[in-house]
């Protein structure tokens, strides 16, 4: 007869895996209520995605140097017009 329990004993998660195992379960929770998206939020998060950027691409162009914009217009204008098959 063995001595003791034939179970082998389970590891304990560390904080790694208990961090995934807690966010695992808020994801679960969160995917079983549906938010309907209506006309009017996509309107505003459309708005706010222009009006980004517009500034963002305008402040970024400011800061480049003219060869800094030359180099990636050029690069831009390989991959459109480079090797098509």
């Amino acid at each position: 007869m063995p001595k003791g329990s034939s179970k082998k004993p389970r590891k304990r998660e560390d904080e790694a895996q208990a961090a995934v195992r807690i966010m695992e379960t808020i994801a679960a929770k969160h995917e079983e209520t549906e938010v309907e998206i209506t006309a009017e939020m996509r309107a505003a998060a459309a708005a706010f995605g222009r009006i980004g950027g517009k500034i963002g691409g305008v402040r970024r162009a400011a800061k480049l140097t003219p060869e800094e914009r030359s180099r990636i217009a050029r690069g831009a204008a390989e991959k459109r017009w480079g090797k098509r098959k």
